[in-house]
């Protein structure tokens, strides 16, 4: 479904960001949701590289995307604004309590247990790349990852999602793996690595994904020394 204007639920999104957040943004997340459920949405742009709006601390306490409203809610962390969105949802959360309740439990794990890590390495790769005490800590952090990702993969066996059926646990599981992509990490478990583009292969991820590069595309900035 096409982002729509009019739409009263509302996501705010980074207006750019460098190649490497390419597709990582979490707004990916809430588009990613919205889409598996057919609910339009409209986008409120920010600039990721400029100091974030006073009044904007004041829908989220530490400046980052995606905020969420609507109607109803007004809401920041992608994990609550998921949990939201498939309250009332099928398509997103099963109605069988217990296995509804497992489905939020791994999409916690993914937030608590696995993205963690990722996101250190991330640090030692893109943001401080070079430093000397990155040539350290990087074979730890490896190792650290590593260990989630058996326990992930032990615990997704043969099955298709979490939980045996699609949900937010794998729009949140499915997006902080592919944060990864820069390594051979995920590759080094099969199912994990099958899991993963089972995930991007959902036309809801597609049409998610398609929409967030679009926007970096029409704003990406000018190179340096060509303005007009």
């Amino acid at each position: 479904m096409p982002v729509d204007p009019n739409a009263t639920a509302e996501v705010t999104a980074f207006r750019w960001v460098p190649p490497f957040a390419e597709g990582l943004v979490r707004d990916i997340r809430i588009r990613w949701a919205l889409e598996e459920i057919e609910r339009p949405y409209r986008v409120r742009l920010i600039d990721a590289m400029s100091p974030r709006p006073p009044e904007y601390f004041l829908e989220q306490p530490f400046g980052q995307v995606p905020c969420y409203r609507n109607d109803e809610v007004q809401l920041f962390e992608s994990g609550a604004i998921l949990i939201h969105l498939a309250i009332s949802e099928e398509r997103l959360l099963p109605f069988d309590r217990a296995a509804r309740m497992r489905s939020v439990a791994w999409m916690i794990a993914a937030l608590n247990s696995v993205e963690p890590a990722i996101l250190e390495l991330a640090n030692i790769d893109i943001f401080n790349r070079g430093e000397g005490w990155t040539k350290e800590r990087r074979p730890q952090v490896i190792e650290k990852i590593q260990a989630r990702l058996k326990h992930v993969s032990d615990a997704l066996g043969e099955q298709e999602w979490f939980e045996g059926r699609f949900s937010i646990a794998d729009i949140m599981m499915v997006t902080v793996l592919r944060n990864l992509r820069h390594t051979t990490l995920v590759a080094e478990q099969p199912n994990l690595a099958a899991y993963v583009a089972r995930g991007e292969a959902r036309p809801a991820f597609q049409r998610a994904l398609a929409d967030q590069l679009a926007v970096f595309a029409q704003h990406q900035p000018e190179p340096e020394g060509e303005a007009a």
